[in-house]
C-alpha cells in the first residue's frame, strides 16, 4: 500500500490528466475542481498536486501510466468513488463530456480493474 498522502497526490495528477485531455486546462475546470475539493478533507493536497503538474506541463500519457501504477500498488480503496465523481464533474464542464475525456474516465476504471484482476491471479498462482 502507498501512503495516504501519496494516494491523494496521485488524485491530483489524475485530475490534471482529465483536465488536459483536450489540450488545455480551462478556467471553468479549475473552478469546479476547487469547489469539489473544498468538501474533501485532503482537498489541499490534491489541489497542490494538480497545480504542480499544471505548472510543469507534465506529459499526460506518462503521468496516466504512473497514476495507474500508484493506484494498483495501493489496491482497492473507497476513495476511488470520489475520484470517479471528480473526474466526471470536471469532464462535464464546457458542453459535457467529450470523447477524449470519456476515454480517460473509462480507461481509468478499466485499467485499474484489470490491474487488480491480474494481481489476484498472481496471488492465486503463488498459493497453488
Amino acid at each position: 500500500m502507498v501512503s495516504r498522502d501519496r494516494l491523494y497526490q496521485t488524485f491530483g495528477e489524475l485530475l490534471y490528466v482529465i483536465a488536459m485531455s483536450d489540450g488545455i486546462i480551462q478556467k471553468e475546470e479549475v473552478k469546479i475542481l476547487e469547489e469539489i475539493l473544498r468538501g474533501h478533507p485532503k482537498g489541499a493536497v490534491i489541489k497542490w498536486s494538480f497545480d504542480y503538474e499544471n505548472e510543469h506541463q507534465s506529459d499526460v500519457e506518462t503521468l496516466y501510466k504512473k497514476v495507474i501504477e500508484v493506484f494498483s500498488d495501493n489496491g482497492p480503496d473507497e476513495e476511488y468513488d470520489f475520484m470517479i465523481y471528480a473526474l466526471t464533474k470536471i469532464a462535464e464542464v464546457n458542453n459535457g463530456i467529450d470523447s477524449k475525456e470519456e476515454k480517460v474516465i473509462t480507461s481509468f476504471s478499466r485499467d485499474l480493474l484489470e490491474r487488480f484482476k491480474n494481481d489476484i491471479e498472481k496471488i492465486k498462482d503463488k498459493y497453488k
